[in-house]
Parts: structure tokens; C-alpha cells; sequence
């Protein structure tokens, strides 16, 4: 194809004879140097390839450079560097909101997409009041970032980071992380937010129709039961 001109992070890049089928991702690892996105799953499925194009976040994996000619595309070096934080990469480092950090420059490219969405009062699919979604629950935050996978399983730090910056940048938004559970997970500092427990995920359908344990151990003593008459 003939040249394709890209802006990276307030910077112009021109490709020419790109192959076509090249998506965004490649072309910024393989051809650009630009190596703050990474490739997990390749499959639009784990979120460490975010970016932000025009403001909105996409999996970079999944969509081709050509399509992008003239668009705004930020990576987490157009967020912030090492000598330049931005607010919530500084709430990443603060709360321990990474183990290998493989996964968070994704997550906090989603993140920051997050943070403006509230701002605009975009509801979640958990959103309850969608004329005013200002409650901003765990749920509602897990919810916001279920397309970044975290294999250290950080979510509950994540969450105090990301929490922390709603509650510093967005004016008028109540945030509440507190769940009630038996287990509290600490945090660094006193006025930070606190998730207490560890989210996961409401049960399904299909879990919920499961037998409990107690409710198996009576159907087999049953079942035995039944047999031994037969």
C-alpha cells in the first residue's frame, strides 16, 4: 500500500508499503519501537495491548493499522513516563497495583479511558441509575475493567488505585469500595480507599443451580439409602 501516516503519542510516523493485514499492535512493537503495549493473547481477550484511539479504548490487537490513518492513538508512554508520572500511574505505584506488570500498561490505558467515561456519566452494564451513574461500586469499577486481565490477580489494588483517583479528579462522584466479607486486605496510607475482600465475579446461572456440598452429601447418603432397599 502507499504511505500511511500514524500519530503515536502526539507524534507522526509515515510507513510506507505496509502490509496491510498488519495490525496496530505490530506495527508499534515491530516497526516502531514503541513497546509499552504488549501482546498476550493476541485474540482481543486479555486487554495488555490497549490503547486509546480518539479518547476511547481498543484492543490494538485486534484492529489493523490502516484503519487508524489520521486517528489519535495514545500508549502508556504518551500517559506518562518514569520522570513524569500521570495521576494514576502514581496510584498504580502507591497501592502495589501490579506484581510482574506485564498486564498494566493496558490496564492503565483502560483505566484512564475509565476515569473520562465517568466523567461523562457513560453507564456500565451494572449501572443502576442510568440518568446519573455516580455510584461507582466495586462491582461498578470491576465491571469498567473486566476486559484487563491480571494473571497476578492484583484486581483489589487496581481497584484502590483507580479509586483514589476518581475520588481526587472527578468532582461530585461518590466512590465506595467497601464490601462486606470476613477478609480485609490492607492498604497503604490512611485516607486511601480500601477494597475490603476480594471481588470476584457474581455466580451464574449454572453455578447457582449447582448442589452445594452439604446438598450432595445428602442426595449420595440418600441415594445409598435408596439403593440398599432396591
Amino acid at each position: 500500500m502507499s504511505t500511511l501516516t500514524l500519530t503515536i503519542n502526539q507524534q507522526d510516523y509515515q510507513l510506507d508499503n505496509l502490509d496491510p493485514r498488519t495490525t496496530l499492535l505490530d506495527v508499534c512493537r515491530q516497526h516502531l519501537q514503541i513497546t509499552g503495549p504488549k501482546k498476550g493473547c493476541d485474540h482481543g481477550q486479555c486487554g495488555a495491548c490497549t490503547m486509546l484511539i480518539n479518547g476511547r479504548r481498543v484492543n490494538s490487537c485486534l484492529t489493523l493499522a490502516i484503519m487508524h490513518d489520521g486517528d489519535e492513538i495514545t500508549t502508556i508512554e504518551g500517559i506518562g513516563m518514569p520522570e513524569s508520572l500521570s495521576d494514576l500511574q502514581q496510584a498504580f505505584k502507591d497501592h502495589d497495583a501490579f506484581q510482574c506488570g506485564y498486564c498494566t500498561p493496558g490496564q492503565i490505558c483502560s483505566a484512564t479511558a475509565l476515569i473520562e467515561e465517568i466523567k461523562q456519566n457513560w453507564p456500565s452494564y451494572v449501572t443502576t441509575d442510568l440518568q446519573n451513574p455516580d455510584g461507582l461500586l466495586v462491582q461498578e469499577i470491576a465491571e469498567r475493567m473486566s476486559g484487563n486481565i491480571c494473571r497476578c490477580s492484583a484486581y483489589p489494588n487496581i481497584i484502590n488505585a483507580i479509586s483514589q483517583v476518581l475520588e481526587n479528579n472527578v468532582t461530585g462522584k461518590a466512590v465506595s469500595t467497601t464490601i462486606t466479607t470476613k477478609n480485609t486486605i490492607p492498604t497503604k496510607g490512611s485516607d486511601a480507599a480500601s477494597v475490603t475482600g476480594i471481588w470476584s465475579p457474581p455466580p451464574s446461572e449454572t453455578q447457582l443451580s449447582k448442589p452445594s456440598q452439604n446438598e450432595a452429601s445428602q442426595n449420595k447418603n440418600h441415594n445409598a439409602q435408596l439403593g440398599a432397599h432396591l
